[in-house]
């Protein structure tokens, strides 16, 4: 039967997930950022061909949950710091939207395969990724983002010897 659900930080979570690389790695922090001002719309059909997913996001929300890794823990300080980072020098401010364009459903069955366009920082790339609905209703769906495929350059420090790697994870987990 054919439904549309909103969501947003009320009933799920949309996380971004960073890595780090370079000679000074080991300096950095793996981290954990949550988007807390998004919403989106699912709109699940019949079949999966007829789900339609749409979702924007305030740039300026994105909160440092946890950081991993790195020579000592992150404190208040740094996690201010790299806030301000990526509104000011990351994302700048800009909105981040994302449109289906066409759904199908994913191989191997379970799962509906989403095609779309994500828009940050003024530049529109093409995205994919599964979303399952889970039995107990949750909703889940994980894409990996080149940030350079989106016109991000991604943040580095030490002259380059420490970056955050180009690809992250965006994931979205909840109940609609």
């Amino acid at each position: 039967m054919p439904a549309n659900h909103r969501l947003g930080p009320d009933n799920a979570t949309l996380s971004v997930h960073t890595g780090r690389g370079g000679a000074a790695a080991k300096a950095g922090h793996d981290l954990v950022l949550h988007v807390t001002s998004w919403e989106a719309t699912l709109a699940l059909g019949e079949t999966p061909e007829e789900t339609s997913v749409e979702l924007a996001a305030d740039a300026t929300s994105l909160r440092v949950r946890e950081g991993t890794g790195g020579m000592q823990a992150l404190g208040e300080d740094d996690i201010a710091n790299i806030q301000q980072t990526i509104d000011d020098e990351v994302l700048m401010g800009e909105r981040i939207s994302f449109r289906s364009a066409r759904a199908r459903e994913a191989a191997g069955g379970g799962a509906t395969y989403v095609e779309g366009e994500l828009s940050l920082v003024g530049r529109t790339a093409p995205v994919a990724f599964d979303l399952a609905l889970a039995k107990d209703g949750t909703l889940r769906a994980r894409v990996r983002v080149k940030q350079s495929d989106c016109g991000i350059k991604p943040y580095s420090a030490l002259f380059g010897a420490l970056k955050v790697k180009d690809e992250v994870e965006v994931v979205l987990e909840g109940h609609p």
